[in-house]
Protein backbone atom coordinates (compact mmCIF):
# COMPACT_ATOMS: atom_id res chain seq x y z
CA UNK A 1 0.00 0.00 0.00
CA UNK A 2 0.83 3.51 -0.52
CA UNK A 3 2.13 5.39 2.25
CA UNK A 4 -0.10 8.11 3.83
CA UNK A 5 1.20 11.39 2.84
CA UNK A 6 2.43 13.09 6.40
CA UNK A 7 3.97 16.81 6.95
CA UNK A 8 7.84 15.99 8.21
CA UNK A 9 9.16 17.21 11.49
CA UNK A 10 10.72 20.21 11.59
CA UNK A 11 14.01 18.91 12.51
CA UNK A 12 13.83 16.41 9.26
CA UNK A 13 12.79 19.51 6.97
CA UNK A 14 15.82 21.37 8.75
CA UNK A 15 18.30 18.34 7.83
CA UNK A 16 16.94 18.17 4.33
CA UNK A 17 17.43 21.90 3.66
CA UNK A 18 20.86 21.16 5.00
CA UNK A 19 21.56 18.77 2.21
CA UNK A 20 21.27 21.35 0.34
CA UNK A 21 23.14 24.34 1.98
CA UNK A 22 25.86 22.79 4.13
CA UNK A 23 27.44 20.72 1.38
CA UNK A 24 30.77 21.00 3.10
CA UNK A 25 32.55 23.58 6.19
CA UNK A 26 33.31 25.60 3.60
CA UNK A 27 29.24 26.42 2.64
CA UNK A 28 28.67 27.47 6.16
CA UNK A 29 32.17 29.86 6.03
CA UNK A 30 30.60 31.37 2.98
CA UNK A 31 27.04 32.05 4.45
CA UNK A 32 28.15 33.18 7.93
CA UNK A 33 30.70 35.60 6.14
CA UNK A 34 28.12 36.52 3.86
CA UNK A 35 25.46 37.28 7.14
CA UNK A 36 28.36 39.48 8.33
CA UNK A 37 28.98 41.55 5.26
CA UNK A 38 25.32 42.08 5.15
CA UNK A 39 25.17 43.26 9.11
CA UNK A 40 27.73 46.24 7.90
CA UNK A 41 30.99 44.31 8.99
CA UNK A 42 34.00 46.23 8.98
CA UNK A 43 35.87 43.60 10.44
CA UNK A 44 35.60 39.74 10.20
CA UNK A 45 37.49 37.16 11.88
CA UNK A 46 37.48 33.43 10.58
CA UNK A 47 39.00 30.50 12.50
CA UNK A 48 38.56 26.85 12.09
CA UNK A 49 39.69 23.25 13.36
CA UNK A 50 39.92 20.13 11.33
CA UNK A 51 38.91 22.01 8.00
CA UNK A 52 36.08 23.08 10.46
CA UNK A 53 34.74 19.80 10.79
CA UNK A 54 35.24 20.44 15.08
CA UNK A 55 34.71 24.33 14.89
CA UNK A 56 33.99 26.76 12.75
CA UNK A 57 33.84 30.27 14.86
CA UNK A 58 32.79 34.01 12.44
CA UNK A 59 32.96 37.48 14.65
CA UNK A 60 32.17 40.52 12.97
CA UNK A 61 31.87 43.90 14.09
CA UNK A 62 28.69 44.17 12.22
CA UNK A 63 25.21 45.87 13.69
CA UNK A 64 23.98 43.15 15.83
CA UNK A 65 21.18 41.35 16.39
CA UNK A 66 18.88 42.49 19.61
CA UNK A 67 18.27 39.77 21.81
CA UNK A 68 14.52 39.25 21.22
CA UNK A 69 15.57 38.39 17.18
CA UNK A 70 18.39 36.01 17.98
CA UNK A 71 16.26 32.97 18.65
CA UNK A 72 14.19 33.89 15.41
CA UNK A 73 17.24 33.72 13.41
CA UNK A 74 17.17 29.95 13.90
CA UNK A 75 13.78 29.67 12.73
CA UNK A 76 13.72 28.60 9.08
CA UNK A 77 12.38 31.23 6.28
CA UNK A 78 12.79 34.00 8.78
CA UNK A 79 14.90 36.89 7.24
CA UNK A 80 15.26 40.62 7.59
CA UNK A 81 16.26 41.10 3.92
CA UNK A 82 13.03 40.68 2.40
CA UNK A 83 9.26 40.87 3.35
CA UNK A 84 7.09 39.61 0.24
CA UNK A 85 7.63 38.86 -3.04
CA UNK A 86 8.05 41.94 -4.64
CA UNK A 87 11.53 42.22 -2.73
CA UNK A 88 12.82 39.07 -4.64
CA UNK A 89 13.09 41.14 -7.89
CA UNK A 90 15.14 43.56 -5.77
CA UNK A 91 17.58 41.62 -3.94
CA UNK A 92 20.17 43.95 -2.57
CA UNK A 93 21.70 41.80 0.57
CA UNK A 94 24.08 38.62 -0.20
CA UNK A 95 21.61 36.46 1.80
CA UNK A 96 17.74 36.86 1.78
CA UNK A 97 16.54 33.05 2.06
CA UNK A 98 16.17 32.56 5.62
CA UNK A 99 17.77 28.58 5.38
CA UNK A 100 21.32 29.06 6.51
CA UNK A 101 21.12 28.83 10.10
CA UNK A 102 18.21 27.11 10.45
CA UNK A 103 19.84 24.43 8.18
CA UNK A 104 23.24 24.52 10.11
CA UNK A 105 21.68 24.21 13.50
CA UNK A 106 20.24 21.15 12.48
CA UNK A 107 23.30 19.04 11.92
CA UNK A 108 25.60 21.02 13.94
CA UNK A 109 26.08 22.79 17.34
CA UNK A 110 25.70 26.27 17.10
CA UNK A 111 25.85 29.44 19.70
CA UNK A 112 25.46 33.03 18.80
CA UNK A 113 26.51 35.54 20.93
CA UNK A 114 25.60 38.98 19.68
CA UNK A 115 24.64 42.62 20.87
CA UNK A 116 23.52 46.03 19.35
CA UNK A 117 25.26 49.45 20.46
CA UNK A 118 21.48 50.21 22.15
CA UNK A 119 22.34 47.69 24.68
CA UNK A 120 24.73 47.16 27.65
CA UNK A 121 24.96 43.48 27.26
CA UNK A 122 24.94 40.91 24.66
CA UNK A 123 22.83 37.52 24.68
CA UNK A 124 23.63 34.05 23.69
CA UNK A 125 21.80 31.10 22.69
CA UNK A 126 22.89 27.27 21.76
CA UNK A 127 21.32 25.63 19.46
CA UNK A 128 22.04 21.61 19.03
CA UNK A 129 20.75 19.26 16.15
CA UNK A 130 18.01 21.95 15.91
CA UNK A 131 16.77 21.72 19.55
CA UNK A 132 17.26 24.67 21.83
CA UNK A 133 19.67 23.97 24.98
CA UNK A 134 20.93 27.10 26.26
CA UNK A 135 20.07 30.86 26.58
CA UNK A 136 21.44 33.94 28.61
CA UNK A 137 23.41 37.19 28.48
CA UNK A 138 27.07 37.32 28.39
CA UNK A 139 29.48 39.90 27.57
CA UNK A 140 30.14 41.20 24.36
CA UNK A 141 31.42 43.83 22.24
CA UNK A 142 29.10 45.48 19.55
CA UNK A 143 28.58 42.74 16.78
CA UNK A 144 27.73 39.01 16.31
CA UNK A 145 30.33 36.03 16.91
CA UNK A 146 28.71 32.71 15.48
CA UNK A 147 30.58 29.18 16.68
CA UNK A 148 29.82 25.84 14.65
CA UNK A 149 30.84 22.91 16.82
CA UNK A 150 30.98 18.94 15.87
CA UNK A 151 29.50 19.26 12.08
CA UNK A 152 27.15 16.48 11.52
CA UNK A 153 27.41 14.86 14.87
CA UNK A 154 23.82 13.59 14.26
CA UNK A 155 24.34 13.15 10.76
CA UNK A 156 27.36 10.44 10.99
CA UNK A 157 26.62 9.33 7.27
CA UNK A 158 27.21 12.96 6.11
CA UNK A 159 30.52 12.72 7.24
CA UNK A 160 31.50 10.01 4.75
CA UNK A 161 31.30 12.34 1.94
CA UNK A 162 33.66 14.77 3.77
CA UNK A 163 36.94 15.10 2.47
CA UNK A 164 40.94 15.07 4.00
CA UNK A 165 41.10 17.57 6.42
CA UNK A 166 43.55 19.27 3.97
CA UNK A 167 41.22 19.49 1.62
CA UNK A 168 38.79 20.92 3.60
CA UNK A 169 40.97 23.48 4.48
CA UNK A 170 42.01 24.58 1.06
CA UNK A 171 38.24 24.82 0.19
CA UNK A 172 38.03 27.39 3.19
CA UNK A 173 40.88 28.97 2.25
CA UNK A 174 39.14 29.53 -1.25
CA UNK A 175 35.76 30.40 -0.07
CA UNK A 176 37.48 33.47 2.01
CA UNK A 177 39.44 34.29 -0.61
CA UNK A 178 36.93 34.96 -3.06
CA UNK A 179 34.89 37.03 -0.21
CA UNK A 180 37.67 39.59 0.42
CA UNK A 181 38.15 40.11 -2.88
CA UNK A 182 34.79 40.82 -3.39
CA UNK A 183 34.93 43.53 -0.44
CA UNK A 184 38.07 45.32 -0.38
CA UNK A 185 36.60 48.02 2.36
CA UNK A 186 36.38 45.15 4.86
CA UNK A 187 39.27 43.88 6.59
CA UNK A 188 39.70 40.20 6.89
CA UNK A 189 41.63 37.41 9.70
CA UNK A 190 41.21 33.70 8.64
CA UNK A 191 43.24 31.07 11.24
CA UNK A 192 43.39 27.40 10.20
CA UNK A 193 45.77 25.77 12.37
CA UNK A 194 48.94 27.57 12.07
CA UNK A 195 48.25 29.30 9.15
CA UNK A 196 47.37 32.97 9.16
CA UNK A 197 46.25 35.03 6.64
CA UNK A 198 46.00 38.61 7.88
CA UNK A 199 44.36 41.58 5.44
CA UNK A 200 43.55 44.78 6.00
CA UNK A 201 40.74 46.93 4.68
CA UNK A 202 41.09 48.50 0.86
CA UNK A 203 44.74 47.52 0.47
CA UNK A 204 43.34 46.25 -3.27
CA UNK A 205 47.49 45.46 -5.07
CA UNK A 206 48.41 43.47 -1.99
CA UNK A 207 45.00 41.35 -2.24
CA UNK A 208 45.53 40.92 -5.73
CA UNK A 209 49.05 39.80 -4.78
CA UNK A 210 47.94 36.99 -2.10
CA UNK A 211 45.24 35.80 -4.24
CA UNK A 212 46.70 35.74 -7.31
CA UNK A 213 50.10 35.93 -6.90
CA UNK A 214 52.27 38.97 -7.36
CA UNK A 215 52.96 37.73 -11.60
CA UNK A 216 49.20 38.87 -11.63
CA UNK A 217 49.94 42.57 -10.89
CA UNK A 218 53.06 42.63 -14.10
CA UNK A 219 51.15 40.57 -16.27
CA UNK A 220 47.16 42.09 -16.18
CA UNK A 221 45.74 45.01 -17.74
CA UNK A 222 42.66 47.33 -15.86
CA UNK A 223 38.89 47.43 -17.06
CA UNK A 224 36.62 50.28 -16.36
CA UNK A 225 33.62 50.58 -18.71
CA UNK A 226 29.98 51.61 -18.31
CA UNK A 227 27.08 51.32 -21.09
CA UNK A 228 23.93 52.64 -19.97
CA UNK A 229 23.08 50.39 -17.06
CA UNK A 230 25.75 48.02 -16.98
CA UNK A 231 29.60 48.61 -15.38
CA UNK A 232 32.43 46.27 -16.00
CA UNK A 233 35.53 46.71 -13.72
CA UNK A 234 38.15 44.92 -12.37
CA UNK A 235 41.25 43.42 -14.36
CA UNK A 236 42.13 40.54 -16.46
CA UNK A 237 45.25 38.85 -17.65
CA UNK A 238 47.10 38.93 -20.70
CA UNK A 239 46.86 35.95 -22.50
CA UNK A 240 50.53 35.10 -21.79
CA UNK A 241 49.61 34.61 -17.93
CA UNK A 242 47.40 31.99 -17.90
CA UNK A 243 47.02 28.82 -16.28
CA UNK A 244 46.33 25.16 -16.72
CA UNK A 245 43.00 25.13 -14.66
CA UNK A 246 40.14 28.08 -14.42
CA UNK A 247 41.21 28.44 -10.61
CA UNK A 248 42.32 32.05 -10.86
CA UNK A 249 38.67 33.23 -12.06
CA UNK A 250 36.81 35.22 -10.26
CA UNK A 251 33.94 36.93 -11.18
CA UNK A 252 31.39 39.47 -9.14
CA UNK A 253 28.10 40.32 -9.87
CA UNK A 254 26.52 43.43 -7.71
CA UNK A 255 28.99 42.12 -5.34
CA UNK A 256 28.09 38.15 -5.22
CA UNK A 257 30.60 35.69 -6.26
CA UNK A 258 29.12 33.64 -9.23
CA UNK A 259 29.87 30.72 -11.42
CA UNK A 260 27.68 31.63 -14.52
CA UNK A 261 28.03 29.51 -17.73
CA UNK A 262 26.89 33.01 -19.96
CA UNK A 263 29.92 35.24 -18.47
CA UNK A 264 32.13 31.96 -18.71
CA UNK A 265 31.07 31.91 -22.33
CA UNK A 266 31.62 35.43 -23.11
CA UNK A 267 34.93 35.86 -21.43
CA UNK A 268 35.91 32.84 -23.63
CA UNK A 269 34.71 34.44 -26.77
CA UNK A 270 37.14 37.43 -25.49
CA UNK A 271 40.43 35.40 -25.35
CA UNK A 272 39.68 33.23 -28.25
CA UNK A 273 41.72 35.35 -30.31
CA UNK A 274 44.74 35.28 -28.13
CA UNK A 275 44.61 32.30 -25.88
CA UNK A 276 46.61 29.08 -26.22
CA UNK A 277 44.42 26.09 -26.90
CA UNK A 278 43.88 24.25 -23.55
CA UNK A 279 44.72 26.98 -21.42
CA UNK A 280 42.14 29.49 -18.96
CA UNK A 281 42.87 33.01 -18.42
CA UNK A 282 42.89 34.76 -15.21
CA UNK A 283 40.40 37.71 -14.41
CA UNK A 284 39.15 39.03 -11.13
CA UNK A 285 35.78 41.33 -12.76
CA UNK A 286 33.03 42.80 -11.32
CA UNK A 287 29.80 43.57 -13.32
CA UNK A 288 27.51 45.87 -11.52
CA UNK A 289 23.73 46.15 -12.98
CA UNK A 290 20.42 47.15 -11.69
CA UNK A 291 19.07 44.71 -9.08
CA UNK A 292 16.06 44.04 -11.07
CA UNK A 293 18.56 43.16 -13.78
CA UNK A 294 19.49 39.99 -12.23
CA UNK A 295 17.69 37.26 -10.57
CA UNK A 296 19.69 35.82 -7.70
CA UNK A 297 17.03 33.29 -6.56
CA UNK A 298 17.88 30.64 -9.01
CA UNK A 299 19.63 28.13 -6.46
CA UNK A 300 20.20 27.62 -2.89
CA UNK A 301 23.65 28.17 -2.71
CA UNK A 302 23.15 31.72 -4.86
CA UNK A 303 25.59 30.64 -6.95
CA UNK A 304 24.15 30.89 -10.41
CA UNK A 305 22.10 34.04 -11.06
CA UNK A 306 20.06 34.62 -14.28
CA UNK A 307 19.82 38.01 -16.14
CA UNK A 308 17.06 39.57 -17.18
CA UNK A 309 18.67 40.36 -20.32
CA UNK A 310 21.45 38.03 -21.08
CA UNK A 311 22.50 38.81 -24.82
CA UNK A 312 22.84 42.82 -23.89
CA UNK A 313 24.50 41.43 -20.69
CA UNK A 314 27.16 39.02 -23.05
CA UNK A 315 27.60 41.19 -25.19
CA UNK A 316 28.41 43.86 -22.99
CA UNK A 317 31.34 41.28 -21.34
CA UNK A 318 32.48 40.28 -24.22
CA UNK A 319 33.06 43.57 -26.01
CA UNK A 320 34.40 45.16 -23.09
CA UNK A 321 37.60 42.69 -22.44
CA UNK A 322 37.88 41.96 -26.58
CA UNK A 323 38.37 45.99 -26.71
CA UNK A 324 40.54 45.84 -23.31
CA UNK A 325 42.85 42.63 -24.81
CA UNK A 326 43.13 43.84 -28.07
CA UNK A 327 43.88 47.75 -26.92
CA UNK A 328 47.10 47.02 -24.97
CA UNK A 329 50.58 48.03 -26.58
CA UNK A 330 53.68 48.22 -25.89
CA UNK A 331 54.62 50.76 -23.44
CA UNK A 332 57.84 52.34 -21.23
CA UNK A 333 57.45 51.29 -17.68
CA UNK A 334 55.19 53.25 -15.28
CA UNK A 335 56.38 54.89 -11.96
CA UNK A 336 56.54 52.03 -9.21
CA UNK A 337 53.90 54.07 -6.84
CA UNK A 338 51.51 53.98 -9.93
CA UNK A 339 50.02 50.48 -8.14
CA UNK A 340 49.37 52.37 -5.15
CA UNK A 341 45.45 52.62 -4.69
CA UNK A 342 43.26 54.86 -2.78
CA UNK A 343 42.87 52.68 0.81
CA UNK A 344 38.68 53.33 0.67
CA UNK A 345 38.30 52.29 -3.22
CA UNK A 346 37.36 48.92 -4.18
CA UNK A 347 38.72 49.54 -7.17
CA UNK A 348 40.99 52.05 -9.60
CA UNK A 349 38.82 54.67 -11.73
CA UNK A 350 41.57 54.39 -14.17
CA UNK A 351 44.36 51.96 -15.65
CA UNK A 352 47.28 52.19 -13.70
CA UNK A 353 49.01 48.92 -13.98
CA UNK A 354 52.57 49.04 -14.46
CA UNK A 355 54.32 48.14 -17.94
CA UNK A 356 51.50 47.75 -20.06
CA UNK A 357 48.46 50.18 -20.70
CA UNK A 358 46.33 50.92 -22.82
CA UNK A 359 46.72 53.98 -25.57
CA UNK A 360 44.37 54.87 -28.79
CA UNK A 361 45.55 53.29 -31.82
CA UNK A 362 48.07 55.33 -33.80
CA UNK A 363 48.64 55.53 -37.84
CA UNK A 364 49.91 52.06 -38.61
CA UNK A 365 51.20 50.61 -42.26
CA UNK A 366 48.21 49.47 -45.00
CA UNK A 367 46.79 46.24 -43.53
CA UNK A 368 46.79 45.35 -47.60
CA UNK A 369 50.78 45.01 -47.83
CA UNK A 370 52.78 43.46 -45.52
CA UNK A 371 55.77 45.07 -43.37
CA UNK A 372 58.25 44.38 -46.27
CA UNK A 373 56.69 46.57 -48.43
CA UNK A 374 56.02 48.52 -45.80
CA UNK A 375 59.56 49.43 -45.47
CA UNK A 376 60.01 50.42 -49.26
CA UNK A 377 57.25 53.79 -48.72
CA UNK A 378 58.43 54.67 -45.23
CA UNK A 379 61.00 57.26 -44.18
CA UNK A 380 64.54 55.60 -43.55
CA UNK A 381 65.04 54.01 -40.61
CA UNK A 382 68.37 53.81 -38.81
CA UNK A 383 70.65 51.34 -39.20
CA UNK A 384 71.73 51.04 -35.48
CA UNK A 385 69.48 51.56 -32.15
CA UNK A 386 69.60 55.58 -31.09
CA UNK A 387 70.03 56.09 -27.43
CA UNK A 388 67.71 54.98 -25.15
CA UNK A 389 66.57 58.40 -24.21
CA UNK A 390 65.87 59.00 -27.81
CA UNK A 391 63.13 56.39 -28.55
CA UNK A 392 61.60 56.02 -24.69
CA UNK A 393 58.16 57.33 -26.26
CA UNK A 394 58.41 56.34 -30.44
CA UNK A 395 59.44 53.36 -30.12
CA UNK A 396 58.61 51.01 -27.34
CA UNK A 397 60.00 48.16 -28.78
CA UNK A 398 63.48 49.54 -29.44
CA UNK A 399 65.63 49.58 -32.29
CA UNK A 400 67.14 45.90 -33.96
CA UNK A 401 70.19 45.54 -33.31
CA UNK A 402 70.25 41.90 -35.05
CA UNK A 403 68.97 38.71 -35.76
CA UNK A 404 69.88 35.51 -34.11
CA UNK A 405 69.46 32.08 -36.34
CA UNK A 406 67.25 33.62 -38.30
CA UNK A 407 64.29 33.11 -35.75
CA UNK A 408 64.58 35.84 -33.28
CA UNK A 409 64.78 39.98 -33.59
CA UNK A 410 67.61 41.43 -31.03
CA UNK A 411 66.41 44.75 -30.46
CA UNK A 412 67.64 47.54 -27.46
CA UNK A 413 64.57 49.88 -26.20
CA UNK A 414 64.33 52.11 -22.97
CA UNK A 415 64.35 49.23 -20.04
CA UNK A 416 67.11 46.57 -21.77
CA UNK A 417 66.73 43.95 -24.19
CA UNK A 418 63.25 43.14 -26.71
CA UNK A 419 63.56 39.42 -28.12
CA UNK A 420 61.13 39.32 -30.39
CA UNK A 421 59.92 35.95 -32.10
CA UNK A 422 59.92 36.96 -35.99
CA UNK A 423 57.10 34.40 -37.19
CA UNK A 424 55.06 34.37 -34.29
CA UNK A 425 54.76 37.71 -34.37
CA UNK A 426 54.50 38.32 -38.37
CA UNK A 427 51.77 35.20 -38.31
CA UNK A 428 49.68 38.33 -35.66
CA UNK A 429 50.11 40.72 -38.40
CA UNK A 430 48.63 38.94 -41.23
CA UNK A 431 45.89 37.87 -39.09
CA UNK A 432 45.17 41.42 -38.13
CA UNK A 433 45.44 42.38 -41.63
CA UNK A 434 43.08 39.52 -42.87
CA UNK A 435 40.03 40.16 -40.58
CA UNK A 436 40.41 43.99 -41.60
CA UNK A 437 40.18 43.42 -44.91
CA UNK A 438 37.04 41.36 -44.53
CA UNK A 439 35.26 43.41 -41.95
CA UNK A 440 35.93 46.16 -45.10
CA UNK A 441 35.29 45.25 -48.42
CA UNK A 442 36.72 41.68 -48.80
CA UNK A 443 40.22 40.33 -48.98
CA UNK A 444 42.52 41.77 -51.64
CA UNK A 445 43.19 38.69 -53.81
CA UNK A 446 46.50 37.98 -55.94
CA UNK A 447 46.41 35.37 -59.05
CA UNK A 448 49.36 33.62 -59.74
CA UNK A 449 51.23 33.86 -62.48
CA UNK A 450 51.85 30.02 -62.16
CA UNK A 451 49.24 27.63 -60.21
CA UNK A 452 50.64 25.68 -57.95
CA UNK A 453 49.70 21.94 -58.22
CA UNK A 454 49.25 20.53 -54.80
CA UNK A 455 48.36 16.62 -54.67
CA UNK A 456 45.35 15.29 -52.42
CA UNK A 457 42.94 12.78 -51.81
CA UNK A 458 40.15 11.88 -53.59
CA UNK A 459 37.77 13.12 -50.69
CA UNK A 460 39.87 16.18 -50.53
CA UNK A 461 39.28 16.57 -54.65
CA UNK A 462 35.85 16.05 -53.80
CA UNK A 463 35.97 19.24 -50.93
CA UNK A 464 37.18 21.51 -53.47
CA UNK A 465 35.39 20.82 -56.46
CA UNK A 466 32.10 20.66 -54.10
CA UNK A 467 32.70 24.34 -52.23
CA UNK A 468 35.24 26.10 -54.45
CA UNK A 469 32.69 28.63 -54.68
CA UNK A 470 32.51 29.11 -50.53
CA UNK A 471 36.54 28.71 -50.25
CA UNK A 472 36.67 31.08 -53.33
CA UNK A 473 34.92 33.74 -50.86
CA UNK A 474 37.84 33.33 -48.33
CA UNK A 475 40.23 34.66 -51.29
CA UNK A 476 41.45 31.23 -52.27
CA UNK A 477 40.74 30.14 -55.64
CA UNK A 478 40.90 26.18 -56.05
CA UNK A 479 40.61 24.01 -58.93
CA UNK A 480 39.97 20.64 -59.31
CA UNK A 481 42.60 19.10 -62.08
CA UNK A 482 42.18 15.33 -61.71
CA UNK A 483 41.21 12.65 -59.55
CA UNK A 484 43.60 13.45 -56.61
CA UNK A 485 45.01 16.67 -57.29
CA UNK A 486 43.87 20.28 -57.23
CA UNK A 487 45.66 23.84 -58.55
CA UNK A 488 45.72 26.84 -56.52
CA UNK A 489 45.13 29.96 -58.67
CA UNK A 490 44.62 32.69 -56.39
CA UNK A 491 45.58 33.47 -52.37
CA UNK A 492 44.78 36.71 -50.79
CA UNK A 493 46.95 38.88 -51.67
CA UNK A 494 48.42 38.90 -48.04
CA UNK A 495 49.69 35.22 -48.39
CA UNK A 496 50.98 35.76 -51.44
CA UNK A 497 55.02 34.78 -50.55
CA UNK A 498 53.82 32.60 -48.06
CA UNK A 499 53.66 28.53 -48.45
CA UNK A 500 50.52 28.10 -50.82
CA UNK A 501 50.91 24.27 -51.15
CA UNK A 502 50.56 24.05 -46.81
CA UNK A 503 47.76 26.23 -47.22
CA UNK A 504 45.63 24.70 -49.34
CA UNK A 505 45.98 21.67 -47.70
CA UNK A 506 45.23 22.81 -44.41
CA UNK A 507 42.41 24.55 -45.33
CA UNK A 508 40.75 21.60 -46.99
CA UNK A 509 41.67 19.22 -43.92
CA UNK A 510 39.48 22.01 -41.79
CA UNK A 511 36.57 22.13 -44.18
CA UNK A 512 36.54 18.26 -43.84
CA UNK A 513 36.94 18.41 -39.87
CA UNK A 514 34.26 21.11 -39.20
CA UNK A 515 32.51 21.41 -42.37
CA UNK A 516 31.77 24.38 -44.87
CA UNK A 517 29.10 26.21 -43.01
CA UNK A 518 30.78 26.01 -39.34
CA UNK A 519 34.47 27.17 -40.62
CA UNK A 520 32.97 30.06 -43.09
CA UNK A 521 30.36 31.36 -40.27
CA UNK A 522 30.85 29.95 -36.77
CA UNK A 523 34.86 29.18 -37.00
CA UNK A 524 35.99 31.70 -39.01
CA UNK A 525 38.56 33.17 -37.06
CA UNK A 526 40.34 30.16 -36.89
CA UNK A 527 40.47 29.61 -40.63
CA UNK A 528 41.74 33.14 -40.49
CA UNK A 529 44.56 32.29 -37.94
CA UNK A 530 45.78 29.22 -40.15
CA UNK A 531 45.74 30.91 -43.44
CA UNK A 532 47.80 33.62 -41.58
CA UNK A 533 50.29 30.90 -40.63
CA UNK A 534 51.20 30.06 -43.64
CA UNK A 535 51.76 33.62 -45.12
CA UNK A 536 54.22 34.40 -42.35
CA UNK A 537 57.46 34.66 -42.59
CA UNK A 538 59.01 31.63 -42.20
CA UNK A 539 62.14 30.71 -39.89
CA UNK A 540 65.92 31.45 -41.03
CA UNK A 541 64.45 33.97 -43.42
CA UNK A 542 67.02 36.80 -43.04
CA UNK A 543 66.00 40.08 -42.88
CA UNK A 544 67.49 43.71 -43.10
CA UNK A 545 67.76 45.89 -40.34
CA UNK A 546 65.45 48.10 -41.87
CA UNK A 547 62.89 45.42 -42.24
CA UNK A 548 63.02 44.33 -38.45
CA UNK A 549 62.58 47.84 -37.90
CA UNK A 550 59.19 47.83 -40.06
CA UNK A 551 58.10 44.78 -38.29
CA UNK A 552 58.57 46.17 -34.51
CA UNK A 553 56.91 50.00 -35.86
CA UNK A 554 53.99 47.53 -37.20
CA UNK A 555 53.62 45.39 -33.75
CA UNK A 556 53.15 48.78 -31.72
CA UNK A 557 50.47 49.80 -33.64
CA UNK A 558 48.54 46.05 -34.56
CA UNK A 559 45.97 45.02 -31.67
CA UNK A 560 47.06 41.78 -29.71
CA UNK A 561 50.62 42.04 -31.09
CA UNK A 562 51.90 40.48 -27.75
CA UNK A 563 50.56 37.21 -28.81
CA UNK A 564 50.40 35.18 -31.82
CA UNK A 565 47.42 33.50 -32.77
CA UNK A 566 48.13 30.36 -30.84
CA UNK A 567 48.50 32.03 -28.01
CA UNK A 568 51.95 31.81 -27.69
CA UNK A 569 53.83 35.47 -27.04
CA UNK A 570 55.86 36.95 -29.48
CA UNK A 571 58.57 38.78 -27.74
CA UNK A 572 60.07 39.35 -24.33
CA UNK A 573 61.32 41.73 -22.33
CA UNK A 574 64.45 41.87 -20.42
CA UNK A 575 65.46 44.54 -18.27
CA UNK A 576 69.22 45.94 -17.65
CA UNK A 577 68.19 44.76 -14.13
CA UNK A 578 67.59 41.02 -15.25
CA UNK A 579 71.00 41.34 -17.66
CA UNK A 580 72.96 42.66 -14.85
CA UNK A 581 71.58 39.74 -12.47
CA UNK A 582 72.79 37.28 -14.97
CA UNK A 583 76.48 38.43 -15.08
CA UNK A 584 76.33 38.98 -11.04
CA UNK A 585 76.76 42.88 -11.20
CA UNK A 586 75.21 44.47 -8.20
CA UNK A 587 75.25 41.62 -6.17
Amino acid sequence: MTAPIRVLPPVVANQIAAGEVVERPASIVKELVENSLDAGAGRIEVSTEQGGVKRILVRDDGHGLPADQIPLAFARHATSKIVDAADLLTIGSLGFRGEALASIASVARVTITSRIAAEPVGYSITVEGGELVDERPVAHPVGTTVEVEDLFFNTPARRKFLKTERTEVQAVDQVVRRLLLARMDVAFELRQGQSVLTVPRGESWQRLQRVLGEGFIEASVAVDERRGDLALKGWVGLPTHNRRQADQQYFFVNGRVVRDKLVAHAIRQAYRDVLFHGRHPVFVLYLDLPAEGVDVNVHPTKHEVRFRDSRLVHDFIFGTLNRTLREVRPEEQRPEQARTLAVAEPLPETPMLPGLQSRPRIASFSPSISFQAAVRDAAPLPAAAPQASEQTVHAPLGYALAQLHGVYILAQNAQGLVLVDMHAAHERLTYERLKLQIAADGLAVQRLLVPVRVAVGEAEADLAEQHAQAIGEMGLVLQRTGPQSISVREVPQALADGDVEALARDVLSELSTFGVSTLLKDRQDDLLATMACHGSVRANRRLSVDEMNALLREMEVTENAGQCNHGRPTYTQLSMTELDRLFLRGQ
